[in-house]
């Protein structure tokens, strides 16, 4: 079943598939990608997580994405662009508040409804939008609107929470451009060296030290150290990769290094945490 509506400058979908088609990037447009039913795997610049049903995620103009279905999924796509978020009833404060939290999503792998009160808000304004283009009662394009903008608004929210430390959409370019650098290079651990990520910017090692600390409210190493840890923590609870895997892939030393890693973050063994994960 397949079902597209367009209300410029926004449009979504709402079908059933056992295979998705290859989605080619878009520089124009975001993607919210919502699940009703179904399962597989999501993969993102380079980063995979399991998706289920309420999982959400979002597909930025920079982003490589790819969906794996593994059981029949039904998904509910909304696209909009910076020209819908200019163009209707938001606040000039909030639309660039809008523009920098969903240009600079913090892509960490797992759905980006964070908060589980949030999580609960998303269905039902799905369901609504569905319904209400499935009719043709008065006022049916207004509501579809009123809803898209919430749900906007609900997913910055959850993504805003996420953004490292103080940094906010005053923020200077440079320092999104440094996290961005990190995310992207986080398996390479050479590239993750204060001198190579200093010499890649031209700045001095103290500078860079210091730049980043005052922008993130975090250090370098800490904000590399948290945002590896939560990688960890995704592949323990939603994939059957193991330890070893997950000690090459992020560039440990061996399952030792880990091991001491994670225990100094969790308190506990990374064989304890999914032990833990799989009994919850």
């Amino acid at each position: 079943m397949r079902t597209n509506f367009l209300y410029e400058p926004f449009s979504f979908q709402y079908e059933t598939l056992d295979e998705m088609p290859e989605l080619k990037p878009n520089k124009h447009f975001f993607e919210l990608v919502y699940i009703l039913s179904g399962k597989g795997r999501h993969c993102i610049n380079q980063h995979e997580f399991e998706y289920g049903e309420n999982h959400m995620f979002l597909i930025t103009p920079q982003d490589c994405s790819r969906i794996d279905i593994t059981a029949t999924t039904t998904f509910f796509i909304l696209r909009f662009s910076n020209i819908y978020l200019k163009n209707n009833a938001f606040s000039l404060e909030n639309i660039q508040r809008l523009e920098f939290i969903l240009q600079h999503a913090n892509h960490k792998p797992g759905c980006i409804l964070r908060n589980q009160s949030d999580k609960k808000l998303i269905r039902p304004m799905v369901e609504a939008i569905i319904r209400e283009s499935a009719g043709n009662d008065l006022y049916d394009q207004e509501i579809i609107r009123q809803l898209v903008q919430s749900i906007i608004l609900v997913v910055a929210r959850n993504i805003a929470k996420y953004l490292p430390g103080n940094l906010d959409h005053g923020a200077e370019e440079k320092i999104i451009d440094i996290i961005h650098y990190i995310q992207q290079h986080i398996y390479e651990p050479e590239a993750l060296r204060t001198t190579a990520i200093a010499g890649h910017f031209g700045l001095s090692e103290n500078y860079l030290g210091k730049y980043f600390k005052k922008h993130c409210n975090e250090t370098l190493q800490s904000y590399t150290g948290n945002y590896k840890l939560t990688l960890i923590e995704h592949r323990l609870k939603h994939s059957d990769k193991r330890i070893n895997e997950i000690v090459r892939e992020l560039g440990f030393n061996d399952e030792s290094h880990l091991n001491k890693f994670f225990r100094q973050k969790k308190g506990v063994s990374p064989r304890q945490y999914r032990q833990a994960a799989q009994k919850g």
